[in-house]
Protein backbone atom coordinates (compact mmCIF):
# COMPACT_ATOMS: atom_id res chain seq x y z
CA UNK A 1 0.00 0.00 0.00
CA UNK A 2 1.09 3.35 -0.75
CA UNK A 3 2.81 5.74 2.19
CA UNK A 4 0.04 8.74 1.53
CA UNK A 5 -2.49 6.51 2.77
CA UNK A 6 -2.74 7.14 6.72
CA UNK A 7 -3.16 4.40 9.30
CA UNK A 8 -6.65 4.09 9.89
CA UNK A 9 -7.40 4.00 5.95
CA UNK A 10 -4.59 0.83 5.85
CA UNK A 11 -6.42 -1.01 8.66
CA UNK A 12 -10.01 -0.63 7.30
CA UNK A 13 -8.53 -1.80 3.93
CA UNK A 14 -7.16 -4.67 5.32
CA UNK A 15 -10.58 -5.40 7.24
CA UNK A 16 -12.26 -4.72 4.33
CA UNK A 17 -10.11 -6.55 2.04
CA UNK A 18 -10.69 -9.54 4.86
CA UNK A 19 -14.62 -9.30 4.25
CA UNK A 20 -14.35 -9.34 0.57
CA UNK A 21 -15.23 -5.68 0.24
CA UNK A 22 -13.10 -2.16 -0.76
CA UNK A 23 -14.60 1.26 -0.44
CA UNK A 24 -12.76 4.44 -1.07
CA UNK A 25 -10.20 6.15 0.68
CA UNK A 26 -10.09 9.16 -0.45
CA UNK A 27 -11.64 12.60 0.60
CA UNK A 28 -15.00 13.72 -1.00
CA UNK A 29 -16.58 16.69 -1.18
CA UNK A 30 -19.25 16.82 0.75
CA UNK A 31 -22.39 15.30 -0.55
CA UNK A 32 -20.93 12.97 -2.47
CA UNK A 33 -21.59 9.66 -2.19
CA UNK A 34 -19.30 6.64 -1.70
CA UNK A 35 -20.96 3.14 -2.10
CA UNK A 36 -19.16 -0.05 -0.81
CA UNK A 37 -17.09 -1.55 -3.73
CA UNK A 38 -15.43 -5.00 -4.64
CA UNK A 39 -14.29 -6.38 -7.55
CA UNK A 40 -11.94 -9.59 -8.49
CA UNK A 41 -10.62 -10.88 -12.39
CA UNK A 42 -8.69 -13.16 -13.83
CA UNK A 43 -4.71 -12.69 -12.87
CA UNK A 44 -2.81 -9.97 -15.00
CA UNK A 45 -0.97 -12.41 -16.62
CA UNK A 46 -2.55 -14.45 -19.36
CA UNK A 47 -3.17 -18.34 -18.37
CA UNK A 48 -0.38 -20.36 -19.91
CA UNK A 49 -2.28 -23.31 -22.35
CA UNK A 50 -0.49 -26.64 -21.47
CA UNK A 51 2.62 -27.17 -23.92
CA UNK A 52 2.97 -23.46 -25.20
CA UNK A 53 5.63 -21.21 -24.94
CA UNK A 54 6.00 -17.56 -24.84
CA UNK A 55 8.97 -15.44 -25.64
CA UNK A 56 9.57 -11.62 -25.55
CA UNK A 57 9.77 -10.55 -29.24
CA UNK A 58 11.02 -7.09 -30.60
CA UNK A 59 10.48 -5.93 -34.70
CA UNK A 60 8.90 -4.19 -37.03
CA UNK A 61 5.43 -4.47 -38.76
CA UNK A 62 5.57 -5.39 -42.56
CA UNK A 63 1.76 -5.64 -43.40
CA UNK A 64 -1.34 -5.86 -41.59
CA UNK A 65 -3.64 -8.58 -42.84
CA UNK A 66 -7.00 -7.96 -41.06
CA UNK A 67 -9.11 -10.34 -42.87
CA UNK A 68 -6.66 -13.27 -42.29
CA UNK A 69 -5.66 -11.90 -38.29
CA UNK A 70 -2.19 -12.22 -39.21
CA UNK A 71 0.18 -9.41 -38.81
CA UNK A 72 3.52 -10.26 -40.72
CA UNK A 73 6.74 -9.22 -38.89
CA UNK A 74 10.37 -8.76 -39.16
CA UNK A 75 11.87 -9.56 -35.75
CA UNK A 76 15.10 -9.31 -34.03
CA UNK A 77 17.01 -12.34 -32.63
CA UNK A 78 15.09 -14.14 -30.14
CA UNK A 79 18.08 -15.56 -27.80
CA UNK A 80 18.50 -18.98 -27.39
CA UNK A 81 15.95 -19.43 -29.68
CA UNK A 82 15.60 -18.19 -33.44
CA UNK A 83 17.32 -15.97 -35.42
CA UNK A 84 15.92 -12.72 -36.75
CA UNK A 85 13.97 -13.46 -39.78
CA UNK A 86 10.40 -12.68 -41.23
CA UNK A 87 7.36 -14.03 -39.78
CA UNK A 88 3.38 -14.14 -39.93
CA UNK A 89 1.63 -14.76 -36.78
CA UNK A 90 -1.80 -14.75 -35.80
CA UNK A 91 -3.12 -12.03 -34.04
CA UNK A 92 -7.02 -12.69 -31.81
CA UNK A 93 -7.46 -8.80 -30.71
CA UNK A 94 -8.95 -7.10 -33.91
CA UNK A 95 -7.83 -3.74 -32.25
CA UNK A 96 -4.20 -4.69 -32.14
CA UNK A 97 -4.30 -5.68 -36.27
CA UNK A 98 -5.81 -2.15 -36.84
CA UNK A 99 -3.31 -0.23 -34.93
CA UNK A 100 -0.61 -2.02 -36.79
CA UNK A 101 1.07 0.26 -39.19
CA UNK A 102 3.67 -0.56 -41.93
CA UNK A 103 6.76 0.56 -40.25
CA UNK A 104 6.01 0.04 -37.06
CA UNK A 105 8.64 -0.78 -34.14
CA UNK A 106 6.50 -3.04 -31.91
CA UNK A 107 7.33 -5.59 -28.64
CA UNK A 108 5.36 -8.17 -27.54
CA UNK A 109 4.81 -11.80 -26.46
CA UNK A 110 5.31 -14.37 -29.28
CA UNK A 111 3.34 -17.74 -27.96
CA UNK A 112 3.87 -20.75 -29.59
CA UNK A 113 1.27 -23.18 -29.67
CA UNK A 114 1.94 -26.46 -31.49
CA UNK A 115 3.24 -25.57 -35.31
CA UNK A 116 1.00 -21.93 -34.77
CA UNK A 117 3.04 -18.56 -33.41
CA UNK A 118 1.03 -15.99 -32.08
CA UNK A 119 1.51 -12.44 -30.87
CA UNK A 120 -0.16 -10.88 -27.82
CA UNK A 121 0.64 -7.90 -25.48
CA UNK A 122 1.49 -5.94 -28.74
CA UNK A 123 2.80 -2.57 -27.65
CA UNK A 124 4.73 0.42 -29.57
CA UNK A 125 7.99 0.53 -29.89
CA UNK A 126 9.28 3.63 -30.94
CA UNK A 127 11.90 5.53 -29.52
CA UNK A 128 10.18 8.60 -29.46
CA UNK A 129 7.12 6.98 -27.84
CA UNK A 130 9.36 5.08 -25.38
CA UNK A 131 11.27 7.90 -24.05
CA UNK A 132 8.74 10.41 -23.84
CA UNK A 133 6.72 7.68 -21.60
CA UNK A 134 9.32 6.87 -19.54
CA UNK A 135 10.16 10.26 -18.71
CA UNK A 136 6.71 11.13 -17.42
CA UNK A 137 6.89 8.36 -15.82
CA UNK A 138 9.23 9.07 -13.79
CA UNK A 139 8.28 12.57 -13.37
CA UNK A 140 5.25 11.31 -11.78
CA UNK A 141 7.39 8.78 -9.53
CA UNK A 142 9.42 12.05 -8.07
CA UNK A 143 6.00 13.94 -7.53
CA UNK A 144 4.75 11.22 -5.79
CA UNK A 145 7.52 10.62 -3.83
CA UNK A 146 8.30 14.85 -3.08
CA UNK A 147 4.37 14.80 -1.68
CA UNK A 148 4.97 12.32 0.52
CA UNK A 149 1.94 11.82 3.37
CA UNK A 150 -0.32 14.85 0.73
CA UNK A 151 0.10 12.32 -1.99
CA UNK A 152 -4.09 13.01 -2.27
CA UNK A 153 -5.00 15.54 -4.22
CA UNK A 154 -7.69 17.78 -3.02
CA UNK A 155 -10.33 19.52 -4.49
CA UNK A 156 -8.73 22.90 -5.89
CA UNK A 157 -5.38 20.98 -6.58
CA UNK A 158 -4.32 20.36 -10.14
CA UNK A 159 -4.82 17.25 -11.72
CA UNK A 160 -1.09 15.09 -11.77
CA UNK A 161 0.80 15.35 -15.36
CA UNK A 162 1.12 12.06 -17.32
CA UNK A 163 1.80 10.55 -20.56
CA UNK A 164 0.12 7.34 -21.54
CA UNK A 165 -0.87 5.56 -24.55
CA UNK A 166 -4.23 5.30 -25.95
CA UNK A 167 -6.45 3.07 -27.80
CA UNK A 168 -4.75 3.69 -31.21
CA UNK A 169 -1.23 3.70 -29.94
CA UNK A 170 -0.46 7.20 -29.66
CA UNK A 171 1.40 9.02 -26.83
CA UNK A 172 -1.09 11.02 -24.98
CA UNK A 173 0.18 13.83 -22.45
CA UNK A 174 -2.01 15.10 -19.94
CA UNK A 175 -1.80 18.80 -20.87
CA UNK A 176 -3.43 18.03 -24.43
CA UNK A 177 -6.71 18.24 -22.35
CA UNK A 178 -5.89 21.64 -21.10
CA UNK A 179 -8.82 23.82 -22.09
CA UNK A 180 -10.86 21.29 -22.24
CA UNK A 181 -13.31 19.64 -19.24
CA UNK A 182 -12.64 16.31 -18.24
CA UNK A 183 -13.96 13.32 -16.41
CA UNK A 184 -12.25 10.96 -15.57
CA UNK A 185 -12.00 6.88 -14.26
CA UNK A 186 -10.23 4.46 -13.62
CA UNK A 187 -11.64 0.60 -15.17
CA UNK A 188 -9.81 -2.66 -16.43
CA UNK A 189 -11.29 -4.97 -19.54
CA UNK A 190 -11.38 -8.07 -17.87
CA UNK A 191 -13.22 -6.71 -14.68
CA UNK A 192 -16.17 -9.38 -14.51
CA UNK A 193 -18.17 -7.77 -11.52
CA UNK A 194 -21.35 -5.91 -13.44
CA UNK A 195 -21.36 -3.20 -10.68
CA UNK A 196 -18.21 -2.67 -10.80
CA UNK A 197 -16.11 -1.40 -14.12
CA UNK A 198 -18.84 -2.67 -16.65
CA UNK A 199 -21.09 -0.48 -14.76
CA UNK A 200 -18.58 2.41 -14.78
CA UNK A 201 -18.11 2.43 -18.22
CA UNK A 202 -21.85 2.16 -18.66
CA UNK A 203 -22.28 5.36 -16.84
CA UNK A 204 -19.90 7.16 -18.88
CA UNK A 205 -21.41 6.11 -21.70
CA UNK A 206 -24.74 7.40 -20.93
CA UNK A 207 -22.76 11.14 -19.60
CA UNK A 208 -21.39 11.31 -23.28
CA UNK A 209 -24.75 11.01 -24.85
CA UNK A 210 -26.46 13.46 -22.29
CA UNK A 211 -24.26 16.02 -22.46
CA UNK A 212 -24.19 16.11 -26.19
CA UNK A 213 -27.67 16.06 -25.94
CA UNK A 214 -27.61 19.25 -23.43
CA UNK A 215 -25.03 20.66 -25.91
CA UNK A 216 -22.12 20.56 -23.50
CA UNK A 217 -19.03 20.71 -26.12
CA UNK A 218 -15.65 21.48 -24.32
CA UNK A 219 -15.19 18.43 -22.19
CA UNK A 220 -13.27 14.81 -22.68
CA UNK A 221 -13.64 11.31 -21.21
CA UNK A 222 -11.17 9.29 -19.59
CA UNK A 223 -10.52 5.98 -18.73
CA UNK A 224 -7.11 4.70 -17.48
CA UNK A 225 -6.79 1.09 -16.95
CA UNK A 226 -5.80 -0.70 -13.74
CA UNK A 227 -4.62 -3.54 -15.74
CA UNK A 228 -1.98 -2.38 -18.07
CA UNK A 229 -0.01 -5.37 -18.08
CA UNK A 230 -2.95 -6.91 -20.10
CA UNK A 231 -4.81 -3.88 -21.23
CA UNK A 232 -2.77 -2.74 -24.32
CA UNK A 233 -3.81 -0.11 -26.56
CA UNK A 234 -5.25 -2.83 -29.09
CA UNK A 235 -7.25 -4.36 -26.24
CA UNK A 236 -8.47 -1.04 -24.79
CA UNK A 237 -9.35 -0.23 -28.77
CA UNK A 238 -11.36 -3.55 -29.21
CA UNK A 239 -13.10 -3.15 -25.67
CA UNK A 240 -14.69 0.30 -27.04
CA UNK A 241 -15.41 -1.27 -30.61
CA UNK A 242 -17.71 -4.14 -28.96
CA UNK A 243 -19.27 -1.78 -26.69
CA UNK A 244 -19.92 0.47 -29.96
CA UNK A 245 -18.30 3.86 -27.73
CA UNK A 246 -17.74 6.96 -29.72
CA UNK A 247 -14.04 7.83 -28.85
CA UNK A 248 -14.34 10.77 -30.91
CA UNK A 249 -14.13 12.53 -26.94
CA UNK A 250 -13.19 9.23 -24.83
CA UNK A 251 -9.54 8.51 -24.78
CA UNK A 252 -8.83 5.11 -23.11
CA UNK A 253 -5.31 5.17 -21.38
CA UNK A 254 -2.62 2.85 -20.40
CA UNK A 255 0.94 2.60 -20.16
CA UNK A 256 3.45 1.50 -17.51
CA UNK A 257 2.28 0.49 -14.34
CA UNK A 258 4.59 2.68 -12.41
CA UNK A 259 2.84 5.63 -13.85
CA UNK A 260 -1.13 4.00 -13.27
CA UNK A 261 0.20 3.26 -9.40
CA UNK A 262 1.51 6.76 -8.97
CA UNK A 263 -1.58 8.23 -10.33
CA UNK A 264 -4.05 5.97 -8.35
CA UNK A 265 -2.18 7.26 -5.24
CA UNK A 266 -2.48 10.79 -6.37
CA UNK A 267 -5.91 10.34 -7.03
CA UNK A 268 -7.03 8.30 -3.78
CA UNK A 269 -7.81 5.27 -5.46
CA UNK A 270 -6.86 1.61 -4.08
CA UNK A 271 -5.86 -1.31 -6.37
CA UNK A 272 -4.46 -4.16 -5.10
CA UNK A 273 -3.39 -7.52 -6.15
CA UNK A 274 -4.15 -10.59 -4.45
CA UNK A 275 -3.19 -13.63 -6.74
CA UNK A 276 -5.59 -14.08 -9.64
CA UNK A 277 -7.43 -11.16 -8.45
CA UNK A 278 -7.77 -7.45 -8.51
CA UNK A 279 -9.44 -5.55 -5.99
CA UNK A 280 -9.83 -1.75 -6.16
CA UNK A 281 -12.11 1.14 -5.22
CA UNK A 282 -13.85 3.69 -7.98
CA UNK A 283 -14.07 6.86 -8.14
CA UNK A 284 -15.32 9.45 -11.51
CA UNK A 285 -13.26 12.79 -11.51
CA UNK A 286 -14.21 16.10 -12.95
CA UNK A 287 -11.51 18.55 -13.63
CA UNK A 288 -11.83 21.69 -14.96
CA UNK A 289 -10.44 23.90 -17.84
CA UNK A 290 -7.82 24.97 -15.95
CA UNK A 291 -6.58 21.43 -15.17
CA UNK A 292 -7.49 21.48 -11.56
CA UNK A 293 -9.86 18.95 -9.53
CA UNK A 294 -13.09 20.21 -9.11
CA UNK A 295 -15.20 17.87 -8.17
CA UNK A 296 -14.88 14.08 -7.48
CA UNK A 297 -17.50 10.91 -6.73
CA UNK A 298 -16.67 7.32 -5.49
CA UNK A 299 -17.98 4.06 -6.81
CA UNK A 300 -20.00 3.72 -10.01
CA UNK A 301 -23.43 4.70 -9.48
CA UNK A 302 -23.26 8.21 -9.69
CA UNK A 303 -26.05 10.97 -11.03
CA UNK A 304 -25.04 11.56 -14.67
CA UNK A 305 -27.11 14.73 -14.43
CA UNK A 306 -24.69 16.33 -11.70
CA UNK A 307 -22.37 15.57 -13.96
CA UNK A 308 -24.00 17.43 -16.61
CA UNK A 309 -25.08 20.10 -14.66
CA UNK A 310 -21.34 20.64 -13.82
CA UNK A 311 -20.36 20.31 -17.27
CA UNK A 312 -22.84 23.27 -18.64
CA UNK A 313 -22.30 25.78 -15.66
CA UNK A 314 -18.54 26.09 -16.65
Amino acid sequence: MHPGYSPASRLALSLLMAAGVLTGCGKREAGATQPAANAATQSPTAPSVPGEKRYALTGEVLKADLARKVLIVQHDEIKGYMPAMTMEFRVETSGDLQNAKPGQRIRAEMVERGDDYFLEKIWPDDAVTTQAIAAATNALAQDTSTRGKGVYREIGEEMPLFTLLDQEGRAVNANRFRGKQIVLNFIFTRCPIATMCPAATLRMMDLQKAAKDAGVKNFELVSISLDPEYDTPGVLKEYAEVRGIDTANWSFLTGPDAAVRHLLAQLGIIREFEGATIKHTLATVLINEQGKISYRIDGSSWPVDEFVRRLKRS
